[in-house]
């Protein structure tokens, strides 16, 4: 037996236990080396047509012997090809071939590493290998570190047979799982489908029997990849049901989706996408367990299940996968070794993204979808604008929708802007727990009056979104809260000031009364129906009290400073005024006017019961 040298027995020892991370890819390495040795030997049959054969992989269980048999018609090994290729690890046939030959094509196996992950499962490996154009066949086998052994053997045709035996189960690994036929085939699927070549293994099917009395399961050889991958076959030879169908199996979802999307794009890094975006968000899409990442593939092999660089946080809902040839694999082929190959790809497909979320947007017929798919993830895209101090709020502004005052539809930004009255100064927005609730909310009814258009924000994150933007189209948004909302005429406000002096005395006693409730009580001109509303001074509202309430921050949450704002021409003012020199029925009168405000905005009162009572006792 001939012994590895040193470095290469470290070198295996390291690979089986550490660069390798899981060890069903085994199947997948294998299957690669079996797909590029017959990519050499098509590459030979442009020259020579005796290389040309049907061109397969067959891959044999046989459980009893605990024996895996993977086999392929490549261009296949001399005896010194497995000196060089199987005992000297790190040694690259592949790369080998593509100097020699000067072949560009996409030959994965390029580090001459990926077939000792066979080591990982089991605990010898015979190699039969015999090379095109040689009547000479060879046999390696080893144990692992301890050394192999290279004798002559026989094998009717040029190709490569790898016997692996499989390893007992022990506390780490289930290795019998490797000797299932429907494991063999589920790996297969998973890592392989996509290879150029027929994969073939005994499938266990269901068959009706012969007599017609009931039915038997028969094991059947036969192809189990899909070789051609739906995103390379032409746009126009795949139906809608073809992708609705591979969505659903793939991702495992029990709805279509709502939309797909083909990108295929040539640049520095070449690249071939198909995306989908789904009718409803996952269970776990909101938990922490939910996982983003597209499905990453090198030429049709997969690389990555979920590859969470691909795909921003905000477009994390987007299922899919990308397939470029110009990845650079280390050698486990699990991670990239240039992370800038991944940016350029992620940084396109963010572009094509959105891109295509504003054609659905533009056009009336997928306006519908893309309104279903903002109902399910609208908040995500929302958080995209916020994130990193509104980083890419210029990027994801024009894809945002907001329920509107008009009919309570969804309108864009720049639809609200064209629809804007003339001289209307601002973009104006109110915030609360629904839209009719919104509706009615006392500091709505002036703006609606002037029929301005007002956008009806319910998401928690809107008015932090609503603040990071600013503006849109030089109109800046204005919440309808605000007591600049309305301009004032200077008659009007030069009333209000004289009532407000007027009435100082009677402000000053009903704030007192709320002990600490309000920063102020002032008097304001922009009620019309309603007695009373609470406004917020400074940069907390009061729908952001109400979102930093709720969140887990692990000390006081920050609070709005309140302001009460009264109606001087309504009745409930005058009733005020009567009981001003009633200490008690005007500190009665100040709650129910600040507790019923607060209900308005949809926040909660301090103690409900007393309230009630209080209510009850003025009747």
């Amino acid at each position: 037996m001939k012994e590895f040298k040193a470095e290469s027995k470290r070198l295996l020892d390291l690979m089986i236990n550490s660069i390798y991370t899981n060890k069903e890819i085994f199947l997948r390495e294998l299957i690669s080396n079996c797909s590029d040795a017959i990519d050499k030997r098509r590459f030979l049959s442009l020259t020579d047509a005796k290389a040309a054969a049907d061109f397969c992989i067959n891959i044999s269980v046989d459980k009893e012997n605990r024996l895996l048999t993977i086999e392929d018609n490549g261009c296949g090994m001399t005896d010194e090809d497995m000196e060089k290729n199987l005992s000297t690890i790190a040694k690259s046939g592949t790369l080998e071939f593509k100097k020699e030959h000067k072949n560009d094509e996409n030959l994965i196996g390029q580090f001459g590493v990926g077939f000792y992950s066979a080591f990982m499962v089991a605990d010898s490996v015979n190699v039969i290998s015999r090379a095109y154009g040689s009547d000479k066949a060879f046999k390696w086998t080893s144990a692992g570190a301890e050394g192999y052994e290279i004798e002559e053997s026989a094998r009717a045709d040029a190709g490569t047979t790898v016997i692996l035996h499989i390893k007992e189960n022990d506390d780490d690994c289930r290795y019998d799982e490797f000797l299932e036929a429907y494991k063999i085939s589920e790996l297969i699927k998973k890592y392989s489908d996509y290879i150029r070549y027929p994969i073939k293994t005994d499938v266990p099917t269901t068959k009706k029997k012969q007599d017609g009395d009931g039915y038997e399961t028969v094991t059947e050889h036969k192809t189990v990849n899909s070789m051609t991958p739906i995103w390379k076959k032409p746009k126009g030879k795949v139906k809608k049901e073809e992708y609705d169908d591979f969505y659903t199996a793939t991702f495992h979802d029990y709805m279509p989706p709502l939309k797909q999307i083909f990108a295929s794009l040539e640049g520095s890094v070449s690249y071939n996408t198909l995306l989908f975006i789904p009718s409803k968000a996952p269970i776990e899409y909101t938990s922490k367990d939910y996982k983003k990442g597209l499905k990453l593939y090198s030429d049709g092999v997969m690389i990555m299940e979920k590859c969470d660089e691909l795909i921003p946080d905000y477009l994390g809902f987007i299922r899919g996968l990308v397939d470029s040839g110009d990845l650079s694999l280390n050698i486990s082929r699990e991670i990239l070794q240039h992370n800038r190959q991944l940016k350029t790809i992620a940084v396109s497909l963010e572009k094509k993204i959105i891109s295509e979320f504003k054609k659905m947007l533009a056009s009336e017929k997928e306006r519908v979808l893309y309104e279903k798919m903002f109902d399910e993830f609208g908040v995500s895209l929302k958080m995209g604008a916020y994130e990193n101090f509104g980083e890419k709020k210029d990027t994801i502004k024009d894809i945002l929708i907001f329920r509107s005052s008009d009919g309570h539809k969804y309108t864009t930004l720049s639809e609200y802007v064209k629809r804007m009255k003339d001289g209307q100064e601002f973009i104006y927005y109110a915030c609360g727990d629904d839209f009719e609730q919104i509706e009615k909310m006392p500091q709505c009814e002036a703006v609606l009056e002037k029929g301005y258009e007002v956008l009806l924000l319910s998401d928690r994150i809107d008015e932090f979104v609503i603040k990071v933007l600013e503006s849109y189209d030089s109109k800046k948004f204005k919440s309808v809260a605000d007591k600049d909302a309305l301009p004032v005429s200077e008659e009007k406000e030069k009333e209000v000031t004289e009532k407000s002096e007027q009435y100082k005395e009677l402000l000053g006693a009903v704030k007192d009364a709320l002990k600490g409730k309000v920063k102020e009580v002032r008097l304001t001109s922009r009620l019309k129906n309603h007695a009373a509303c609470i406004a917020a001074d400074g940069y907390v509202s009061l729908e952001m009290e109400k979102v930093l309430k709720d969140m887990p921050t692990g000390g006081p949450a920050a609070k709005a400073e309140k302001v009460l704002e009264l109606n001087p021409d309504h009745a409930v003012f005058s009733r005020l005024c009567d009981a001003k020199d009633d200490k008690q029925k005007l500190s009665d009168y100040a709650t129910v006017l600040y507790d019923t405000a607060m209900l308005s905005e949809g926040m909660e009162i301090e103690d409900a019961a007393a309230f009630a009572a209080l209510v009850q006792k003025l009747i």
